[in-house]
C-alpha cells in the first residue's frame, strides 16, 4: 500500500472524537494527515468539544482537548492531496464562511478525490454546493440543510453507527459511526490492511 496524503479541516470547538480518531487512525495505517485551520499556523492549537448523547433533546457539549495543527492552511494546494476529511462539532458552522474552505472542497470534488464528512461537517459541503443530486447523511439537525441543498437524505440507523457512500463522498451522522465511516473512507482510498 502506498501512503496517501490527506487534508483534514480543523477549527475551534471541532468535535474531539471526530478530529482525533481519524487523525490518529489514518496515520496508524500509514497515511500522512495534515490538519489545517484558517487563521492558524502549524504548532498552534484548536480547542475541541466533546459532544455526547445523554438522553437530552440534543447532544451535550463539554470542553475537550487542545489539538495541535501540523500544516499551514494558507499553503494548501489540493493537487498535493489524495483526500479530504471534514469533521463535525461547532467548527463547520463558521468554517463554511471562509471562501477558501469552500473552494478547497469544490476542488476535491471536481477531481473526484475522496471526501469524508461526519456529523455537522456536511454543513461545509452544503455551503460549497456539492450535494445537489447526491445521497448524504449527517447529524439529524443538519438534515434540512442537506435536503435543501438538493441531496437525498440517507437515514441513520437506530444507533447512528452507519455511513453513506455516494461516489467519492462518504458521510456519517456522528462519532458512533467511526468504524463504518472510516472503513468506507479507507475503501475509497484503496487502503488494504493485512492482519
Amino acid at each position: 500500500m502506498s501512503a496517501k496524503k490527506i487534508l483534514l479541516f480543523a477549527g475551534d470547538f471541532v468535535e474531539d472524537y471526530e478530529i482525533m480518531v481519524p487523525f490518529q487512525a489514518l496515520q496508524a495505517v500509514g497515511h500522512i494527515v495534515h490538519a489545517v485551520c484558517p487563521g492558524k499556523k502549524p504548532g498552534e492549537f484548536v480547542r475541541t468539544a466533546v459532544h455526547d448523547f445523554e438522553g437530552d433533546q440534543t447532544y451535550s457539549e463539554k470542553r475537550g482537548h487542545n489539538f495541535m495543527l501540523n500544516a499551514d492552511f494558507d499553503a494548501v494546494n489540493t493537487k498535493d492531496y489524495d483526500a479530504l476529511i471534514v469533521p463535525g462539532g461547532r467548527a463547520p458552522e463558521y468554517l463554511r464562511l471562509n471562501p477558501r474552505v469552500l473552494e478547497i472542497v469544490r476542488e476535491f470534488d471536481a477531481a473526484k478525490k475522496p471526501i469524508a464528512a461526519v456529523c455537522h461537517g456536511p454543513q461545509i459541503l452544503v455551503s460549497a454546493g456539492i450535494l445537489k443530486g447526491r445521497t448524504c447523511t449527517a447529524y439529524a439537525a443538519v438534515q434540512p440543510d442537506v435536503v435543501d441543498a438538493g441531496a437525498t437524505w440517507c437515514p441513520m440507523n437506530e444507533s447512528g453507527s452507519n455511513s453513506c457512500v455516494d461516489g467519492n463522498l462518504v458521510t456519517a451522522p456522528a462519532w458512533p459511526a467511526h468504524p463504518a465511516w472510516l472503513r468506507d473512507f479507507l475503501k475509497l482510498l484503496g487502503t488494504r490492511i493485512e492482519l
